[in-house]
């Protein structure tokens, strides 16, 4: 497939410099020319909820999403099939996309209806306007006090010139990137099948050691707590707020101090596996809200959604989201480390979600995690039991991390050849000739599962955190 793809015999210069040359016989307009701006709302808030994600384009908003959903869509703008969505704040990371359905989205988004249907094809229009010489030229376009409150405004949007194939070269495109989203897709699923066992085994390897530790012949006895069984009887059993303290008092991150330091939230943290996947300053987040100081060496557990197991420690010190909890143990009887084992148990986990399901919005509030019965041993066990696993985990680790460097390398070879093909660097007529016939649907994959749990969408649906409750 990929060896049938060559250069056009022509080529003439683009409209937009970073394009660079463009086919010779392809049109370029301004989006206006394409598109109009719409500002239809809705009067009952009835219609689904979508999601505007750099990622995944124009989705239905996850159903298990409640942290940040609005109490009602009323007022929300409608999107129809064929309208083009974009999230005005991130436009530059081109978190924008096709609509295929009719639904609401957030009313400070941009809603741009075709004005020739049928001259643009949504599908090529979607991986068009993603490919990064627009981003670039989305944030040149876009305004704003500073990086995190840049806003790409109608008038800006519609003056960007639009590269515009034939409609047949279109289909051909559409379908050749079709046929490469399927292979692609299906091999992720493969990889990701291969590090949920590899969480699996992680997850059998610290039950073991830190609800019976390291002698198979000890002694138990009753924890007296249904949720946990026995423990070995010289383990301690003490609740979570007679060992631990909580970090209380939020600082504003938009004061000049706190700007610049890195902002945890769950969405950075990997589920699981206690591993921070990346890390972004408040400024860079827009952060506006109340948030946490943290220290470094300091545990930050989320408490929404507790069954995601999203902890951590720091490795610095930052600020983290008011969904989490910056937590210190007593270390005259519990390790950091070893603390976060217990967090990312099988055990506390069943508590945590028990704890959650009785409110509205699934969370384990302060009072209801101090209550939690923490049971360990003597700080010497505790020692050899985190070095225990620390030389057990190191091979499903290094492992899931291979396949993620695998799964990263076959998205980016994906991003950068799809860009070659919608801004004609590459003609895909001869290719599709001999694409084997295939099914209109895709099989639906979740990347984002490879790298971490939870909702990625950047998405102005959002309304501010809890403080705690």
């Amino acid at each position: 497939m990929i060896d049938a793809l060559k250069p056009y015999p022509a080529y003439k210069d683009a409209n937009l410099p970073w394009l660079g040359r463009v086919p010779q016989h392809w049109a370029e307009q301004r989006a206006k020319y394409f598109f109009r701006e719409v500002d239809e709302r809705s009067t009952t808030g009835e219609e689904e909820l979508l999601s505007v994600s750099h990622v995944t384009g124009v989705t239905p908003r996850k159903q298990n999403v409640t942290m940040f959903m609005a109490e009602s869509n009323v007022g929300h703008k409608v999107c129809r099939p064929g309208d083009l969505v974009i999230n005005t704040m991130w436009a530059f990371m081109a978190a924008l996309g096709v609509a295929k359905q009719t639904g609401v989205v957030s009313p400070s988004y941009g809603v741009y209806r075709p004005r020739q249907p049928g001259c643009l094809l949504p599908d090529f229009v979607d991986h068009l306007l993603r490919v990064d010489a627009y981003k670039s030229e989305y944030l040149c376009r876009s305004t704003g006090i500073r990086a995190s409150r840049l806003r790409l405004y109608p008038e800006q949007f519609l003056r960007i010139p639009i590269l515009c194939p034939p409609p047949d070269e279109q289909a051909a495109i559409v379908r050749f990137l079709r046929h490469l989203e399927r292979r692609v897709r299906r091999y992720i699923r493969a990889k990701r099948r291969i590090i949920d066992l590899l969480n699996e085994q992680k997850q059998a390897i610290i039950h073991r050691a830190v609800s019976r530790g390291l002698n198979p012949n000890v002694h138990l006895k009753s924890s007296g707590v249904e949720w946990l069984g026995d423990v070995p009887d010289h383990w301690i059993l003490k609740r979570f707020k007679f060992v631990t303290s909580i970090t209380s008092g939020q600082v504003d991150p938009r004061e000049p101090e706190y700007r610049n330091q890195v902002l945890i939230a769950p969405n950075h943290i990997e589920s699981g596996s206690g591993r921070i996947i990346r890390q972004e300053t408040a400024d860079h987040q827009g952060a506006d809200s109340g948030k946490y100081l943290v220290q470094a060496g300091q545990i930050i557990y989320s408490k929404i959604r507790p069954n995601l197991r999203k902890a951590a420690i720091a490795t610095t010190d930052c600020l983290c989201s008011a969904d989490m909890y910056p937590i210190w143990p007593r270390t005259s009887e519990l390790h950091p480390e070893y603390l976060l084992m217990l967090l990312l148990s099988e055990p506390f986990t069943k508590y945590a979600v028990d704890c959650s399901m009785r409110v509205a919005m699934p969370k384990i509030n302060r009072q209801a995690l101090g209550e939690c019965r923490l049971w360990y041993p003597p700080l010497v066990e505790q020692d050899k039991i985190l070095r225990h696993l620390k030389e057990r985990l190191s091979l499903p680790d290094e492992a899931a991390a291979a396949i993620r460097r695998e799964v990263e390398y076959v998205r980016n070879f994906r991003a950068r050849l799809a860009a070659d093909v919608v801004s004609g660097n590459l003609d895909v007529r001869k290719a599709v000739a001999f694409l084997p016939d295939e099914p209109d649907e895709m099989e639906p994959v979740d990347e984002t599962d490879i790298f971490a749990d939870g909702d990625d969408d950047i998405d102005a649906n959002a309304v501010p955190e809890e403080a705690d409750a």
